[in-house]
């Protein structure tokens, strides 16, 4: 029996340290309103508080720092809003976590989880109209946002937080709780919070922080331009380890099997296992097709299980009826650099009647041919490709590895009314963080509105 009690004992209090020695406090149930301020129209039906579009609550009593607050929530239909926390009466103060299942919204990066302005998401991993439920920690500088046990934001605010002027106050402070509805409608069925009495230390906080003063994914997050890496690879990197990195480094990622004759999944029997595997996970998921012979291998209804399609036009028979892929020498059979040049421009060209949204790898050259990339891409060959993905309306992408295409053919997609995406083609897990493509959409005046929107699945 003491044996029995002290092994209790223990469990206890391993409980209570937990939680900073404090105890869960419900803040709102499904019954009662009478710790919150309100603001448009409210009801409580069924044991939930329905928050129709423009209102809100604010937590009438409390001021607090370190605290781990759960939600049990759910969006109705093309419901969103928001949980604010740390912020004042007005709700002008601190960080929002946002509340948004749609998926047809134009603002498709901010999805349930995202820390607003700071780590957004593209991609929710629950579902509108189905109950989820919501934790925020706050602990010392560092904010966890899980959705249904997972975590999909870990942020450490640095002691030089990057912030536009705009998001001024969007920092860690003490304060309350708030929620908002922006469209449609927000149920809420508890909000508990426990407060947590911190000890961590802040030298370690910040050993783990990334630079803001320096930072280029932070900028984007703060313009509210959609961050996503739209072709990563699990090469060199498992999606676990995929997830970590997405958290810490803030770049959403849109994971694609290579799929064609002789790649890792060859038929619609191993996409539909691969995408089983994939249900849950907080990836965008598109598809490379591989070959020119990808569309027949893979039926319709299975390749539009995917939220987007992507192939490049490096694989190909040249003229001779030899088979070439350009990243292989020895597969470059080139008797006249300018006539080589001209079918490969009619290669990309063809390559846009394929069943595919987004051209990749754009306009690669062959090593021996890539120290003039500018010289041979002339304005003549980069109008006859622009004009052939107009025409198809496909999407163009900004290639970080190759660092392809160049600026000149970039400012003539845009021009041309072209959507972009940024991507990697990672050869290992070591993926940078989009570097080339940030480059060039700074200096192309590439804006959010400017980028392809995946059409994500549930």
């Amino acid at each position: 029996m003491n044996n029995i009690l002290f092994v209790f004992s223990i469990i206890l209090t391993g409980m209570i340290s937990c939680s900073g020695g404090n105890s869960p406090k419900l803040l709102l149930s499904g019954e009662s309103t009478a710790q919150w301020h309100s603001q448009g129209e409210l009801t409580l039906k069924d044991q939930m508080l329905r928050m129709e579009e423009g209102s809100s609550i604010f937590l009438k009593k409390g001021n607090y720092t370190d605290f781990e607050l759960h939600v049990l929530a759910s969006t109705v239909n093309n419901g969103k809003g928001y949980i604010a926390f740390h912020t004042d009466d007005k709700g002008e103060k601190g960080y929002r976590v946002a509340l948004n299942n749609d998926l047809k919204s134009a603002e498709w990066w901010t999805k349930t989880g995202s820390l607003l302005g700071v780590r957004n998401l593209t991609k929710s991993t629950v579902k509108a109209n189905e109950s989820f439920d919501m934790t925020i920690r706050v602990e010392g500088k560092a904010i966890t946002v899980s959705v249904n046990g997972s975590p999909v934001v870990e942020y450490i605010e640095p002691e030089s937080p990057y912030r536009t002027a705009q998001n001024a106050q969007q920092l860690l402070s003490k304060g309350k709780f708030a929620v908002h509805c922006t469209e449609d409608a927000i149920l809420i069925e508890s909000i508990t919070v426990t407060p947590l009495n911190s000890k961590v230390d802040p030298a370690t906080q910040m050993a783990s922080a990334i630079d803001e003063t320096t930072d280029e994914i932070i900028r984007l997050h703060q313009e509210n331009f959609p961050v996503l890496d739209y072709h990563v690879h699990l090469k060199g990197i498992t999606a676990e380890q995929a997830a970590e990195q997405s958290r810490r480094y803030g770049i959403n990622y849109a994971l694609a099997p290579n799929c064609g004759i002789g790649f890792p999944i060859t038929n619609d029997a191993e996409v539909i296992q691969y995408l089983e595997a994939m249900q849950g996970q907080p990836f965008i998921q598109a598809m490379q097709g591989e070959g020119r012979e990808w569309p027949e291998t893979f039926s319709k209804e299975v390749r539009d299980r995917f939220d987007y399609v992507f192939t490049d036009a490096l694989t190909f028979t040249d003229t001779k009826g030899r088979r070439t892929r350009l990243w292989i020498p020895e597969e470059v059979f080139i008797e006249n650099e300018e006539q080589y040049m001209d079918l490969i421009v009619q290669k990309i060209v063809d390559v846009m009647q394929e069943p595919m949204d987004v051209y990749v790898n754009p306009n690669f050259l062959p090593d021996v041919m890539n120290d003039r990339y500018d010289e041979f891409w002339t304005e003549e060959r980069m109008d006859k490709v622009i004009a052939a993905m107009a025409a198809a309306g496909k999407a163009l992408e900004i290639n970080h590895r190759y660092k392809i295409p160049n600026k000149a053919f970039i400012l003539k997609a845009k021009q041309a009314g072209l959507k972009f995406t940024f991507g990697t083609n990672n050869a290992d897990g070591d993926f940078g963080k989009l570097e080339y493509c940030i480059r060039m959409k700074d200096e192309c005046g590439i804006t959010a509105a400017d980028m392809y929107k995946p059409d994500i699945k549930e």
